[in-house]
Parts: structure tokens; C-alpha cells; sequence
């Protein structure tokens, strides 16, 4: 599913973004794409992939640290 929001307007370190039924959210100007202006629009899906390998990872970790507690 994707998710579309309106870049508004920047205050500071905020962008301010018109959500789908007119919703206002502030969001960190660190995770607009450079560049981004009044107007555009954004697009928010979920990365499958990414995150299944964020998993794993996690995963592997954590039974790494379960062998070095059983030592």
C-alpha cells in the first residue's frame, strides 16, 4: 500500500505535508528528499526487501549474543 502526502510549506526543521483527508503532520526536513518544494508531492510505501533483511540481521544478532551468554 502507498501513501501519498503534499509537501505544504517548511518551518525550521520541519516540512509540514497535507496527508490524504486533509490531515496536517509535521516531519523532520532530514527525510525529504534534497530538493523536495511547496507542492510536491511525496510517496510513502513500505520496502519489503529492506525489511526483511533488517530482520534477519536483527536475527542474527541477537542469537550471536545468546552463543556469547551461553560461553
Amino acid at each position: 500500500m502507498t501513501k501519498r502526502a503534499v509537501i505544504d510549506r517548511f518551518e525550521g526543521s520541519f516540512v509540514i505535508v497535507e496527508l490524504e483527508g486533509r490531515k496536517m503532520v509535521a516531519i523532520p526536513v532530514e527525510i525529504v528528499p534534497e530538493g523536495a518544494k511547496e507542492g510536491d508531492v511525496l510517496v510513502i510505501s513500505i520496502d519489503a526487501q529492506e525489511t526483511q533483511k533488517r530482520k534477519e540481521r536483527i536475527k542474527d544478532l541477537f542469537e550471536s549474543l545468546k552463543e556469547e551468554g551461553e560461553e
